[in-house]
């Protein structure tokens, strides 16, 4: 896919951060837009901000841990416009907590959202995006999903799920000599709102010798790289029908450390997450 005018793009999380970055820069070039998120609000601000831009733009309040949601979406998308090319899975929350004092209903909550909600906009969506002889499957991990990191293991969990998805979609579509293709997008620090929407468990006070305030306000402080930046790299990489990609030098760094010490960057992260309980204190 060299170009994204006249195509048709379907974003979920499209109410905020990457997903609206997208929805912007691909109304900018021309591509007609069905846009969903969970927060009505933030939807309706992306939508009228890409209405702007003169491309056709519709969009639904849609849960992605709900499967009939996605489902229903996706076929009202495809009646609206005649059709989808592109689905973007990039809704996604976060949770802060050890697996000592991590609830189940908690790893159940994040992982519906950012694995299965993956998984729901893939399957519902790919039909339509083979009809349309020209589609492409982006789904949103993080380096997350390529580094295991202390009190991150459901957040973990779920973005190497859809890393380990996305690399098997990608090899079947191959296999079939689909009309298809796929890209697996592992951003660094990104700077969106999901700090602030996470779930943070009390425990993390005495595991890291943090409080919720101060957890979410030092998470913020690794956002580095901003949602335009981000969208403009991952559409760049759809251009290029790219596997896989690294967005920020957090991400490529974090990256090159787990290619050089498969094994001992576990130890390199446990001895820095030890001195942060220690300046904690």
């Amino acid at each position: 896919m060299k170009s994204f005018r006249n195509k048709v793009a379907a974003i979920t999380g499209a109410g905020s951060g990457i997903g609206r970055a997208l929805a912007l820069q691909l109304a900018g070039q021309g591509c007609a837009l069905a846009l969903s998120d969970v927060n009505a609000e933030g939807l309706a601000e992306t939508v009228s901000a890409a209405r702007a831009k003169g491309v056709a733009v519709t969009d639904a309040v849609v849960d992605v841990a709900q499967r009939q949601q996605v489902y229903d979406w996706a076929d009202a998308s495809v009646q609206a416009h005649g059709g989808v090319n592109l689905v973007f899975n990039n809704a996604g929350v976060a949770l802060g907590a050890p697996i000592s004092g991590m609830s189940e209903e908690d790893l159940k909550w994040i992982m519906d959202i950012n694995f299965w909600g993956v998984v729901y906009g893939t399957q519902a969506f790919l039909p339509h995006l083979k009809a349309s002889g020209d589609g492409h499957v982006i789904n949103i991990s993080s380096v997350f999903g390529i580094a295991a990191i202390p009190s991150q293991s459901a957040y973990n969990a779920s973005k190497f799920a859809v890393r380990g998805f996305t690399e098997a979609l990608r090899q079947e579509l191959e296999i079939e000599g689909a009309p298809v293709s796929a890209t697996t997008v592992h951003p660094g620090g990104i700077k969106t709102n999901i700090a602030r929407s996470a779930r943070f468990s009390g425990q993390m006070k005495d595991f890291l010798g943090v409080d919720e305030a101060a957890g979410k306000t030092s998470f913020e402080r690794l956002f580095i790289t901003t949602a335009d930046k981000a969208a403009s790299v991952i559409l760049a990489a759809v251009k290029g029908n790219r596997r896989r990609v690294l967005i920020g030098p957090d991400a490529r760094a974090i990256d090159l450390m787990v290619r050089l010490m498969p094994e001992r960057y576990q130890q390199v992260v446990s001895f820095a997450s030890k001195q942060q309980k220690r300046l904690a204190r």
